[in-house]
């Protein structure tokens, strides 16, 4: 549907806020005006057509960025393997050639991180982390070679996994860290503790965990989709990450793809209750769950800045962590990416219970229900609604390893 050519006037879309001011309802109102002003400028020239999204400016700002970073940047000397996966995937999602060259020095970077009681850390010889052992690997599928697979030393990766694994079931982020379990709270979403307020990204993290332990049944549905919902805003169209928070550009993946999974599951339950055959699929899929025209009116017009690179909203900087995570939410919105529930079935049958590499693998894009804003050279690559890696260096990583026995 849309915003800025949506039924309702811009006008009539401001939050209402009461008498008594506070700190949150006034930067909510400042940003509604930023998107406003922004918005209103599109209608009134009648260009929403010819939106653009400023392509090679963002490849520039990320090979800028991998050829040398600015000084400012040390505050992430932890962060090594995200800054990695941030600015490879922005290549991937942006069709950009990832070099042989670049498939080198990843492999060189990341070998230097990994430890050899299992995991990698942040940075050489820094301890290993749960998050940054996510961005490792996740860097490595996108790396897509045979020296990058490689370099997984998985036996150790998994003793170290079990070492963080808690009585109740949870795991802790490193030795001696913080717990995380991603709970469901009582409003439906999800938060990294019982008793913590839900939280878009702890929400993706739980239900994709969820998705490919095969699990999903245990979580109340419905009450995360309205939770989901809830967050896309009604002026900016982009996502907040909490109830009565400002909107900011990374949800739109964090919060966006829980979508395309949600949609999955529904329509599993859906397929188990009426026992449908699965070629009657298309009157239960609910896409769309989300406005995806408003979310890329959001992501195009105000998340882009000029100079390259995307940012959380108006006026603010960009940096690669936000054009990783605006682009991965464009994908979304474009691309309707969806379970193949017969294949499942047929698998099933054959072969019993699917493991996670399977069901990771049963993704695919329906190309009739792409959706474009603006110029239709806007169109990004199609991220793995579970992974957020291009769908093609999934399959090929899951095939890879599936053919190497795992003994632990």
């Amino acid at each position: 549907m849309g915003i800025i050519d949506g039924p309702c006037p811009l006008e009539q879309l401001f939050s209402k806020n009461d008498e008594y001011s506070t700190e949150s309802s006034t930067q909510q109102s400042k940003t509604e005006k930023l998107v406003y002003d922004l918005f209103k400028t599109v209608k009134e020239k009648n260009s929403l057509k010819t939106i653009r999204l400023n392509r090679n400016s963002h490849i520039k700002y990320v090979t800028d960025g991998l050829k040398g970073l600015h000084r400012h940047w040390v505050v992430l000397d932890a962060n090594k393997p995200w800054l990695c996966y941030w600015m490879l995937h922005v290549l991937d999602l942006l069709g950009h050639d990832i070099t042989q060259e670049l498939i080198s020095r990843g492999v060189t970077t990341i070998s230097k991180l990994q430890n050899v009681t299992g995991g990698f850390g942040g940075g050489p010889g820094q301890i290993s982390h749960a998050a940054v052992t996510y961005a490792a690997v996740n860097t490595i599928a996108i790396l897509g070679t045979k020296e990058a697979y490689d370099l997984i030393d998985r036996e150790n990766l998994y003793k170290w996994f079990m070492k963080l694994k808690q009585p109740d079931g949870s795991f802790i982020m490193h030795e001696g860290g913080e717990v995380d379990i991603r709970c469901q709270a009582f409003d439906g979403g999800i938060g990294g503790e019982p008793g913590l307020e839900a939280h878009g990204g702890y929400a993706f993290c739980g239900l994709a965990a969820m998705e490919i332990l095969g699990k999903t049944d245990l979580l109340d549905i419905p009450s995360l989709f309205r939770w989901a919902s809830s967050l896309q805003m009604k002026l900016e169209g982009g996502f907040q990450g909490r109830p009565n928070k400002l909107v900011d550009g990374c949800y739109s993946f964090w919060v966006g793809a829980l979508f395309p999974v949600l949609e999955a599951i529904m329509t599993r339950q859906q397929l188990k209750k009426n026992d449908a055959n699965c070629k009657e699929l298309d009157e239960y899929i609910a896409q769309p769950l989300f406005d995806r025209e408003a979310l890329q009116e959001y992501l195009l017009i105000a998340c882009q800045n000029h100079k390259g690179g995307l940012i959380d909203k108006p006026k603010r900087s960009p940096d690669y962590y936000h054009t990783c995570y605006c682009l991965s939410g464009l994908s979304t919105s474009q691309h309707h990416v969806i379970y193949d529930f017969e294949k499942a079935t047929s698998l099933n049958i054959e072969h019993g219970e699917l493991n996670a590499g399977d069901r990771s693998l049963l993704w695919f894009e329906d190309e009739t229900k792409i959706l474009v804003l603006g110029d239709p050279s806007n169109i990004v690559n199609a991220t793995h609604p579970i992974h957020n890696v291009a769908m093609p260096k999934v399959k090929k990583m899951v095939e890879y390893f599936r053919e190497k026995p795992f003994s632990s």
